[in-house]
Parts: C-alpha cells; sequence; structure tokens
C-alpha cells in the first residue's frame, strides 16, 4: 500500500535519539518534512540527512520542521546524531511499523537483511495531509530536495 498526495499522513508515536517520544501529532500546525532512511552510518544515509542539516534554515524559512526515520535503534541513532551533529529529531522505528504504514520499507534489503526503511520523503502539510509522496526502490537515489521545497514553498 502506498500513500498518495492528498491522503491524512498516518499518525505515529516513536522514541527519538534522546530517548524521548516524538509524535506527529505535535506538529499540528507546522509543515514537517518526514524523511525514511535505510541505515545510519551509511554513506548515502549520510549525505542526505548532513544536507538537511546544512539547510536547516531553509526548511525553517519554509515553516518546516524536518523529522528522520529509520529502524536503527535509539541508540544508534544517537551515536550517528552526535557524530554528524544533526540539527533535527532522528526517530527509532525499530519495530518497523510506522515505515510499513507508510508504504516505505524493503523486505529484503543488502546482505540478507530484513525489514529495512527505504529512503523516501514526504511533505506533510500543517492539517495532517500529504503533499510530497516520493518512495525510492534504489537505496542509492536520494529524493528530489528541490521539488520538496518547492512543494513547502506553495504551501506558505
Amino acid at each position: 500500500m502506498s500513500l498518495q498526495i492528498g491522503d491524512k499522513a498516518p499518525a505515529f508515536t516513536l522514541f527519538s535519539s534522546e530517548k524521548a517520544k516524538e509524535s506527529l501529532s505535535a506538529y499540528q500546525g507546522k509543515n514537517v518534512v518526514l524523511l525514511f532512511f535505510p541505515m545510519a552510518f551509511t554513506s548515502v544515509c549520510t549525505t542526505e540527512l548532513c544536507s538537511m542539516r546544512d539547510n536547516i534554515a531553509t526548511y525553517g524559512n519554509l515553516n518546516a520542521s524536518i523529522l528522520a526515520v529509520s529502524v536503527d535503534s535509539p541508540f544508534t541513532l544517537a551515536k550517528f546524531k552526535e557524530e554528524q551533529k544533526l540539527n533535527f529529531p532522528l526517530l527509532s522505528d525499530f519495530n518497523k511499523e510506522v515505515s510499513k504504514a507508510y508504504g516505505t520499507f524493503y523486505e529484503e534489503f543488502v546482505m540478507g537483511m530484513k525489514g529495512v526503511s527505504k529512503r523516501s520523503a514526504f511533505v506533510i502539510d500543517k492539517d495532517g495531509i500529504i503533499r510530497f509522496a516520493e518512495v525510492l526502490d534504489t537505496a542509492t537515489d536520494l529524493p528530489n530536495f528541490t521539488s520538496i521545497k518547492e512543494t513547502l514553498s506553495n504551501l506558505n
């Protein structure tokens, strides 16, 4: 099942790298860029999240919060966040429920690993409606950051 533009974003509550519960509902009234990424400490994921880190002011000016989700544990995400000096929440979908709800899930990933989030990006508006959705089947591809920014621009 894949989500479409215009769908209500599935609600979730996950533990962050700070071991605190983060809920999508806490961002009501703000635009959210929700990123799913396969695994912390891998090269493409690092590139992607560091790009978000370096452009945080741009997203802030577009009235958007960034949330990044992987199936890594909160402990792994805490180390990754610290090493890369990431300035937005990293959320652990260790039980893989949110990745499945958003249709962004590899049953089988590389090296026989099962159950990893696909790299994907969603823009969720202030009312919790999906306004941009991109699920990538190739883990080395990056989301279309230009389209994400354009979508956010049009929401403001």
